[in-house]
C-alpha cells in the first residue's frame, strides 16, 4: 500500500514541476510558494525541487522491481488529479495561495 501511495504522491510532484519548468525556461514569471510573481529563475529552481522529490518518491516506491500496473495507475492518477486541480486553479485570474497577500 505504501508503494501505491508513494507512486501517487510522486505523480503529484512530477506533474507539478511541468508548469514551473516551462514558465521558468521561457523566461516568464509564475506563482510559487515564494510569491505570486516569482521570477523565471525561482520557477526553474522550484521545478527542480519538485522533480527531485518526485523522482526520489518514485524510486523509493518501486525499489529494484518493475512497477506493477497498479503502480502506474496510481502514478497516473496523481498526475491527472494535480493537472485538473492546477487547470482550474490557474483559470481564476485572482488565483493565489493561502499565504500570498496582495
Amino acid at each position: 500500500m505504501l508503494r501505491i501511495l508513494g507512486a501517487f504522491v510522486a505523480g503529484l510532484f512530477l506533474f507539478n514541476a511541468v508548469p514551473h519548468l516551462v514558465r521558468g525556461i521561457t523566461g516568464r514569471k509564475h506563482m510559487t510558494p515564494f510569491g505570486r510573481e516569482s521570477s523565471a529563475l525561482v520557477n526553474v529552481l522550484w521545478a527542480w525541487v519538485n522533480l527531485i522529490i518526485g523522482g526520489l518518491l518514485a524510486a523509493a516506491a518501486c525499489p529494484g522491481d518493475r512497477p506493477s500496473l497498479v503502480w502506474y495507475a496510481a502514478f497516473g492518477l496523481g498526475g491527472l488529479l494535480i493537472s485538473i486541480y492546477l487547470a482550474v486553479f490557474w483559470s481564476n485570474p485572482e488565483a493565489r495561495l493561502p499565504w500570498h497577500k496582495d
